[in-house]
């Protein structure tokens, strides 16, 4: 059988490759296993559960919570009622949350916490939300519990679900995902069963992984990267474990030895820095040996042969060093999925070096959402590109360098705003990414940067802030960065240090600062930074190179309101909180 609505999956798992560990999640220091046949058989009390509080076909029902098996037991209960799913992250504010549930009309409300249970109650507060009508997932005093809710649908009879399940049809609303945007309110993401589905199917061949599998969740469900890929784990039978935390990931690795994950590069880059930071506490034998491996990873390339020498290097490199990081991601892990931002072409060579395949995609939640991805073989990934095209997507490239694509993935338009859908798809048909990309050797994409965010200078030279920003971020001692400059004579930047690394370099230079506030005042700190600035300037064209930067001492954060939940920052924020020190760039 084939999956056309969501809910298909649990029935081809149950077919196909039935699991005693669908899904697993740590309770009290250990694992605990839901079989495919408790998915299905929670999933169904979870809809009868639902259909006695009253809730029908197209009734919103919001999902609030990090990783766990009681987020997709709600999912699948939500979708097989015919009713529609309203994920959304658990770090945006209650503004946001009263915003969306106003907007999408949603009528009930699952929640993993106390913490989250006290936001929604205050975002509630005045709507039409009945408190009967909020579950937590984890006990919480004055609050109803999910197994409350499945003891409701325990009462139930299972065959009066099989009627409504025939009346969902593949092309029915299955999700409403608001986006955070850079700017403004959150829109909301119309995405159907066959959305999803069909951008499973397109993905299929690229993702080796089958029923012998196990995968490590931990990127947020709410987003449509880790909740497409969860649906495509399930069709080809792969166990899933949650991850704890982002701070367990690390220990949940070792404990679970899987075989893939999905993760951003933000956190690649992290893993890299923690192995660079040990390689440096190395030393003798031990440190040049790290540091040759290390040299010879950065060479590599996934589209040439470098050489017997160089094979024969790299082959006693993985012997020595390389086999060190496969063991510390649990030993078993065959590939890494990279999406959600721009992967510094580094860390591909590195980890693939290291026999760690690192596949970079590209899409947006609006395409439901993988447009290209860069496969498992070598032939099929090209560093620095986002891939081949998946199965069945269109992708041209307009005059002014646009990504347009067209396929049966692309949205059914944003919620309650035909504008907006009118001017994100032509009349053609055609779906508006806002990125500026090519084709290298005619197949892999490439992006170069958001077309919204290119601005002029007075001289009148186009300024792509991301490509400066990306390659500057490089660096161990940058942590964030912007580049400035609309309508001004240079392009400036502001600068948010890697403050552990430039801490340990201060102590290193005799630099005393009492705060964070004080160390990027320090006049050494500022000459370093330029130096470092005037470094990667180099590789950049006159006009492009940054002139002038100013060194902040806090991170951007999505809780600062200058991060989307995504880890994208928004400009316009970050400009207005900043706009003395961006205009002391120019006097």
């Amino acid at each position: 059988m084939d999956a056309r609505r969501s809910f298909d999956i649990l029935a081809v798992q149950l077919e196909k490759s039935p699991k005693p560990d669908a899904l697993a999640a740590k309770m009290d220091g250990q694992y605990v296993p839901l079989s495919s046949q408790q998915v299905q058989q929670q999933a169904n009390q979870v809809s009868l559960g639902l259909l006695s509080l009253g809730l029908k076909k197209d009734d919103k029902v919001a999902i609030i919570s990090m990783n766990r098996p009681e987020w997709l037991l709600a999912d699948f209960g939500i979708a097989q009622i015919g009713a529609i799913s309203v994920p959304m992250y658990p770090s945006i504010t209650v503004e946001d949350y009263k915003y969306i549930f106003t907007d999408a009309g949603v009528k009930a409300v699952f929640v993993a916490d106390k913490h989250l249970y006290d936001k929604v109650t205050e975002a509630t507060a005045g709507l039409h939300i009945p408190a009967a009508n909020v579950f937590t997932f984890d006990k919480v005093a004055g609050a109803r519990h999910f197994g409350e809710l499945l003891e409701l649908g325990s009462q139930g009879n299972p065959a009066d679900l099989e009627p409504l399940k025939a009346a969902v049809q593949p092309d029915d609303l299955l999700t409403l995902i608001y986006t955070s945007g850079t700017t403004g309110n959150p829109k909301g993401v119309m995405l159907s069963h066959d959305n999803i589905l069909s951008n499973c199917r397109g993905s299929q061949r690229f993702v080796p992984v089958s029923r012998d599998d196990k995968a490590l969740s931990f990127l947020p469900l709410c987003h449509i990267f880790e909740r497409m890929v969860t649906y495509l784990y399930m069709l080809n039978g792969v166990s899933i474990y949650y991850a704890e935390s982002m701070e367990t990931i690390a220990d949940n690795l070792r404990e679970v030895h899987p075989s893939i994950f999905t993760t951003v590069p933000r956190l690649l880059e992290k893993v890299y820095d923690r192995i660079v930071a040990r390689g440096h506490e190395q030393t003798g034998i031990k440190h040049k040996l790290f540091f040759w491996a290390l040299d010879l990873g950065l060479k590599y390339d996934t589209q040439k042969d470098l050489g017997f020498v160089y094979n024969t290097e790299l082959a006693l490199a993985n012997k020595l060093i390389f086999n060190k990081w496969r063991e510390a991601l649990g030993g078993n892990l065959r590939c890494i999925v990279s999406g959600g931002g721009a992967l510094q072409p580094r860390l591909a060579r590195v980890f693939w070096a290291a026999g760690i395949r690192v596949m970079e995609g590209y899409g947006l939640t609006e395409t439901s959402p993988v447009i290209a991805v860069n496969g498992y073989e070598r032939q099929d990934n090209m560093i620095g590109a986002v891939g081949p095209l998946i199965d069945n997507m269109e992708v041209k490239i307009a005059a002014d360098g646009e990504i347009l694509t067209k396929s049966a993935s692309v949205m059914k338009g944003y919620y309650n705003k035909p504008e907006l859908t009118a001017e994100a798809i032509d009349s053609e048909g055609w779906f508006h990414t806002g990125d500026i990309g090519e084709f290298v050797n005619g197949r892999f994409l490439k992006i170069t940067d958001r077309k919204k965010e290119m601005f002029k200078t007075s001289g009148g030279k186009y300024i792509a802030p991301q490509v400066i920003e990306n390659k500057m971020k490089e660096d161990p001692f940058i942590e964030q960065m912007m580049v400035v400059g609309a309508d001004q004579k240079f392009p400036g930047a502001l600068i948010v240090p890697a403050l552990d690394e430039l801490k340990k370099w201060a102590g290193q230079n005799g630099v005393a600062a009492k705060s964070n506030a004080d160390l990027v005042k320090e006049e050494k700190v500022v000459k370093f930074y330029h130096d470092l600035v005037q470094k990667y300037n180099q590789g950049f064209a006159q006009w492009e190179q940054v002139k002038k930067v100013v060194l902040l001492p806090e991170q951007w954060t999505v809780e600062s309101g200058e991060m989307t939940p995504t880890m994208k920052v928004k400009r316009k924020v970050i400009t207005e909180n900043n706009k003395a020190a961006i205009e002391g760039l120019y006097k």
